[in-house]
Parts: C-alpha cells; sequence; structure tokens
C-alpha cells in the first residue's frame, strides 16, 4: 500500500499497522481541536478555557488537557498559591498544530452556509426518493 507522498517520515498513515494512527485518533476530537484553538492565544486557565469552549463539560475539558498535555502539545503550570493556580500554554509542538488546526476552523466558518445548503438537498432527494 502505496501514501500519497513515499512516507517521508517513515510513517505511512494509510498502512493500517502504522503508529501515526494513534495522532490521527487523538487529532479527530472535535474538543483536542478547539481546545488547541483556543490556546493559541496565548496561556488560559481552566476556568477561562470553559468559559470560551461552550458545551464542554469539566470533565471532557479536564480529560483533554490531560490528553494535549501528555502527547507534548500543551504545557501545565502549578503555581504554588492557595488556592492552587493552574494555567495552559501550547508548547511549540502545540503551536505548529495550531496554525494548521486554524486554517481548517476558517475553512469550516467560510463554507459551512455551503454545507448546510448540501445537507438540505440530500435530504430532500432522499425524500423524494422515498415518496417515489
Amino acid at each position: 500500500m502505496d501514501s500519497d507522498f513515499n512516507a517521508p517520515f517513515g510513517y505511512d498513515a494509510f498502512r493500517r499497522t502504522c503508529p501515526s494512527h494513534t495522532v490521527l485518533e487523538m487529532l479527530a476530537s472535535k474538543w483536542v481541536y478547539l481546545v488547541v484553538c483556543a490556546l493559541r492565544k496565548g496561556r488560559q486557565r481552566n476556568g477561562e478555557l470553559a468559559r470560551k469552549l461552550e458545551g464542554i463539560t469539566p470533565k471532557m475539558l479536564t480529560q483533554t488537557l490531560r490528553v494535549l498535555e501528555r502527547d507534548g502539545l500543551v504545557r501545565r503550570e502549578i503555581f504554588p498559591v492557595i488556592p492552587p493556580r493552574v494555567e495552559y500554554e501550547l508548547t511549540e509542538l502545540g503551536q505548529n498544530l495550531a496554525g494548521l488546526l486554524n486554517q481548517i476552523r476558517s475553512w469550516s466558518e467560510q463554507h459551512a452556509p455551503d454545507i448546510k445548503e448540501a445537507r438540505a438537498r440530500a435530504v430532500a432527494k432522499n425524500e423524494a426518493d422515498w415518496a417515489a
């Protein structure tokens, strides 16, 4: 099985056993995507992220931040104060990823009406097919 780019880094995501699949699975999470994009503006506390990311539960935010920290995309800093203060920021690797994700976010915002119209046409066609 050949990659489109002849596996320049020694990995080929089209191969079933390629370790890059775990990276793709992590990136496929909506919350990973949105947390990385939110942190692109700079260091933030948990509460700031929770307010920015409408609909995310505290548990999901914590899990997402842990995954991003584990994978080297986010750095967590704990300040020794009472109550404890924790801040999150993107690492250099995370900043690199954020640039790519920001382009996808912009594309999705720009083309959301087109996708919405295509979906409506598909639903209407399916309904017409069922009626026939």
